[in-house]
C-alpha cells in the first residue's frame, strides 16, 4: 500500500459492516488512524480488532447529538486532530408514499439525514482546527432519480446531497481547507441491501453469481472514498460522485 492517507485521522460511521467496514479497512491499510462507530458494539469492536492497532471503536447512535459531542471530544483528546469525516451510517426500509408510515419516515430521516447534519456541525470545527480535511457523505443513486418503492430513503439521501452542497460552499467561503462531497452508489452488495432485496423480491443475492451481476462491491466504493479522503482530491468540493455503472444516466428504453 502507498499510504495515501498516512498521518490522517478519520471517523467512519456505520463501520461494522458493508461500505463502512470496507472504508475503515482500506483507510487503515493506507495509513490512517480510523475511529469506526456503530450502534452494534459487538460487531464494531470485532471489526476494529480485525483491523488492528490503526482502528478504534466508539459506540454511537448517530442520531444523538450528545453521542456526536462525546465522539468528537474523545477524538480531539486521544488523537489531537480530525482530518476525515465519513458519514456512512444508514438504514433502508421499503415503502412508497401511500404505504410508508410516518414513524418509518421519521426514523429514516433521523438515521440517514439528521445524523449527517449533526456529524458535520459537531466535527467541522475540529477539522478546521486540524488544518483542513475532507467530509464525505454517503448518499445514494436514489437521491438523483425517482425510486417510488423507497420514498423516505430516497428523500433522506436527497437531503444529504443538498446539505453537502451547502456545506461545500460554506467551507469554500470560510477558506480553511475543508471540502465536502457526496457519494452516490447504486446496485451495491451489502448486508443491508441484500436483506432488503431478499425480503422484497425473494432474491437470493448471497449467491456469488447474483452478487457479481448486482454491479458493485463495498470495496469499490471504498476506493472512491479513499480518493476523496486523500490529498489527491484536494480541489474537488461539492461534487456528487456517482458509482453506479451508468444506472442514473440510462434511459428506460435502453
Amino acid at each position: 500500500m502507498s499510504g495515501r492517507v498516512a498521518g490522517k485521522v478519520a471517523i467512519v460511521t456505520g463501520g461494522s459492516r458493508g461500505v463502512g467496514r470496507a472504508d475503515a479497512e482500506l483507510l487503515a491499510a493506507e495509513g490512517a488512524r480510523v475511529i469506526l462507530t456503530d450502534i452494534n458494539e459487538e460487531a464494531g469492536r470485532a471489526v476494529a480488532a480485525e483491523i488492528g492497532d490503526a482502528a478504534t471503536f466508539f459506540k454511537q447512535d448517530v442520531s444523538s447529538e450528545s453521542d456526536w459531542q462525546s465522539l468528537v471530544a474523545t477524538v480531539e483528546k486521544d488523537f489531537g486532530q480530525l482530518d476525515v469525516l465519513i458519514n456512512n451510517a444508514a438504514i433502508l426500509e421499503h415503502g412508497d408514499i401511500l404505504n410508508a408510515s410516518y414513524d418509518s419516515w421519521q426514523r429514516i430521516f433521523r438515521i440517514n439525514a439528521d445524523s449527517v447534519f449533526l456529524g458535520i456541525k459537531t466535527a467541522l470545527p475540529l477539522i478546521e482546527k486540524s488544518g483542513g480535511g475532507s467530509i464525505i457523505n454517503m448518499s445514494s443513486s436514489s437521491a438523483l432519480m425517482g425510486m417510488p418503492a423507497f420514498a423516505a430513503y430516497g428523500s433522506a439521501k436527497a437531503a444529504v446531497r443538498g446539505l453537502t452542497q451547502s456545506v461545500a460552499v460554506y467551507c469554500h467561503k470560510a477558506g480553511k481547507g475543508v471540502r465536502c462531497n457526496s457519494v452516490h452508489p447504486d446496485g451495491i452488495v451489502t448486508p443491508m441491501t441484500m436483506e432488503m432485496a431478499e425480503k422484497a423480491a425473494g432474491m437470493n443475492l448471497s449467491d456469488p453469481a447474483r452478487s457479481r451481476a448486482f454491479v458493485c462491491q463495498p470495496q469499490e466504493v471504498a476506493k472512491l472514498v479513499l480518493f476523496l479522503a486523500s490529498d489527491d482530491s484536494r480541489h474537488i468540493n461539492g461534487a456528487a460522485m456517482t458509482i453506479d455503472n451508468g444506472s442514473t444516466i440510462t434511459p428506460p428504453y435502453v
